[in-house]
């Protein structure tokens, strides 16, 4: 590992600090947290990577946090969740840093700060100039319900700004990711700090300030990805990270690395450029705009005459569209004028409209290179979006592995990394893999190059749960059931539904593999069980929907992905899960097709490596739903017998938490009727 060697931070101290932190927050000590802090505080001074899985409830927060502080350098702490991100920073930090300081290690540093991409603060030279229109001049907001919202965030923004606050999108009023856009930058949009007549305010360059003053930054993935893989500098400079929920991670990365292209935006960009690149401003020749808005026509044709899905093959007119857009924006770039200063003042117009154009080169520039290291794929439009090409890495665990993990001690942390029994998919997908690196000949007369495999030390503990699955819950594998078809639900996978959630008497939380399955559950419940409230994902928001599931006991919420990760609701509401099928991948899903086959001519076995590895991960979350306090019970209930008969079955189940399993719909209707009676 590179960067200023650490002095070891014994284990012991650190056991002494946590025990008098949890003491002071009133809580009891648990085995499993205090040997997680004792090994992320161990593998801070040894240089040693980490994966630790700690159950729902073993209180891993602290037990990072703890040995973070007592660290000599810098360390940041990466989430995937917003909700895990105020959880932090709003709860478990402040009270941590009140019980360090009257403890044994009240010398220690405990500053702290949170640090978000540019575009999640609002930019004040946005909010008092306005935004650019199509040829890039500031225009004020139309009236309107959206102009309304808008000026409601200039307003809240103008505030923050008074009142020395964030200005963090978290802490706005609602509103659409579209109105956010009026109010914010992104990094090349932004006029730069010493530029901008509002450097001194700004929100973005004020958090960048915090954090180089902390000890410890609280991010995300994708701006740790931005950071660290990309190479562009977000981050002050660190020792060590925490990654926690880091199973989330290769799917962030992933999506941090991910860009899109579309006709209407090109358009939009040269709509811009115009007033730039016009001869009688000095600069180009008026042509460069008019070839870009050309080159959006073609591409625009060049996608109609595609077939939507995944290009092994880059398409001949396709691919020359891309390389015409490319040029185009090349040659526009070129013709704006030098610098983004108008009679000495900074031009946030000529910057923006700018910034339009390079994201539109950058991206076109890297769709119509080799394919080898990424995925094309064309979208099929819909009535709100149009046609849209995307490309993304096809494997991110390389750039993880040379980027961030030869450079930085990192731990790994969430519930669910160990997937089949054991932590080696996890690890070979973030990059904690040998890598072979060719030794060239140094042309002293030696022999030919050579391969040497290189080692990244790591190590992965399973600290357990405070939870004892196989007394709290029931995994049940309806084996008897029709395996599941393309068509959606059959009617005996309906009447088990049915007769699953009326046992249990409403309290049930149905995952499902698509909206289209959700929905026909819900209405069949809904017929045949009225006396039931039943929901499905988007009869309202997510929280309004969680909100009444909590409230009222005889309640059903069934809906899709969302559900299976982020809800969480202990107690007697929730008793039963359904799961409807083993949430493999789509096999028309352009990336995970792409990276499945790609294991396959690697010599490995796709399937497994990608389409089980995704299963197991959403099973084991999903199946997390259930048991969330010591006093839960419940029944988890797979209606896909491929869980029970398939070779892979085997690999799934033992991703899932150790509940007592069986496959008796008698036994287990028996244990929701009893478990809704002592409820009620």
């Amino acid at each position: 590992m590179s960067g200023t060697p650490s002095v070891a931070t014994p284990t012991s101290r650190v056991s002494e600090v946590l025990a008098g932190a949890v003491a002071a927050l009133g809580g009891t000590e648990r085995e499993g947290q205090v040997r997680m802090a004792e090994a992320v505080a161990k593998a801070f001074a040894d240089d040693e990577h980490l994966l630790v899985q700690a159950g729902t409830g073993t209180g891993k927060s602290l037990a990072y946090l703890v040995p973070a502080l007592l660290h000599r350098e810098r360390v940041v702490v990466a989430t995937a969740t917003l909700a895990l991100q105020h959880q932090l920073v709003e709860r478990d930090l402040p009270r941590l840093v009140e019980a360090v300081a009257q403890g044994p290690a009240s010398d220690a540093d405990t500053s702290y700060a949170v640090l978000k991409g540019r575009s999640n603060y609002a930019c004040l030279h946005r909010v008092r100039e306005g935004v650019p229109d199509d040829q890039g001049a500031l225009v004020q907001m139309p009236e309107g319900s959206m102009g309304q919202k808008v000026l409601e965030l200039r307003a809240w923004a103008e505030r923050e700004a008074e009142d020395s606050g964030t200005g963090e999108r978290d802490n706005a009023p609602r509103h659409t990711d579209r109105e956010w856009r009026q109010v914010s930058v992104t990094h090349r949009e932004c006029l730069g700090a010493a530029k901008c007549p509002f450097g001194q305010e700004c929100f973005a360059e004020l958090a960048k300030e915090k954090a180089q003053r902390s000890h410890l930054v609280i991010t995300n993935h994708s701006l740790l990805a931005i950071d660290a893989i990309e190479g562009v500098p977000m981050i002050p400079e660190y020792d060590a990270v925490v990654i926690d929920e880091a199973h989330e991670l290769t799917a962030r990365v992933t999506q941090a690395a991910t860009d899109e292209l579309w006709a209407a935006e090109v358009e939009r960009a040269a709509r811009r450029s115009q007033r730039h690149v016009d001869p009688s401003t000095g600069s180009g020749t008026g042509s460069e705009a008019d070839d870009l808005a050309d080159a959006a026509d073609a591409l625009r044709s060049a996608m109609d005459e595609a077939r939507p899905g995944r290009f092994d093959r880059m398409p001949v007119d396709l691919g020359d569209a891309l390389v015409l857009v490319r040029d185009a924006a090349r040659a526009c770039l070129s013709a704006y004028p030098r610098g983004d200063d108008k009679d000495g003042e900074p031009d946030a117009g000529l910057r923006q409209a700018k910034a339009s154009v390079q994201e539109v080169f950058a991206t076109a520039e890297r769709m119509a290179a080799d394919l080898d290291s990424d995925v094309l794929w064309l979208t099929e439009g819909t009535d709100r979006l149009p046609p849209r090409l995307c490309v993304a890495p096809l494997q991110v665990w390389g750039p993880m592995r040379d980027k961030l993990l030869t450079d930085k001690t990192v731990v790994f942390t969430s519930a669910t990394l160990m997937l089949g029994g054991d932590f080696g998919n996890v690890a070979s997908n973030v990059g904690l893999k040998p890598s072979e690196r060719v030794i060239g000949d140094d042309g002293a007369g030696g022999g030919g190059a050579q391969r040497t495999d290189t080692r990244l030390p790591w190590r992965g503990i399973d600290v357990g749960s405070p939870f004892d699955y196989g007394q709290q819950g029931i995994l049940y594998v309806a084996r008897h059931l029709p395996p599941p078809g393309r068509d959606g639900l059959v009617k005996a996978q309906l009447d088990e539904i049915v007769e699953l959630v009326d046992a249990a008497d409403g309290r049930a939380l149905g995952l499902f593999s698509s909206r289209r399955a959700a929905e026909a559950a819900a209405e069949v419940v809904r017929e045949r069980l009225p006396h039931l409230t039943t929901l499905a994902q988007g009869d309202a928001q997510l929280p309004e929907l969680a909100k009444q599931f909590v409230a009222d006991p005889h309640t059903v919420l069934f809906g899709t992905l969302s559900l299976w990760q982020g809800l969480d609701v202990p107690g007697d509401t929730c008793q039963l899960v359904l799961i409807d099928r083993i949430p493999f991948p789509r096999p028309d899903d352009p990336l995970m097709s792409a990276r499945q086959k790609a294991a396959d001519q690697a010599g490995g076995n796709g399937f497994m490596q990608v389409a089980a590895t995704h299963a197991a991960l959403l099973m084991a979350q999903g199946a997390g739903r259930l048991i969330r306090t010591t006093t839960d019970r419940g029944v988890v209930a797979v209606l896909d017998p491929r869980l029970a008969t398939a070779r892979y079955g085997g690999f799934l189940k033992a991703s899932l938490p150790p509940m007592w399993t069986t496959t008796d719909p008698a036994v287990v209707r028996k244990a929701l009727a009893r478990l809704a009676a002592t409820a009620r």
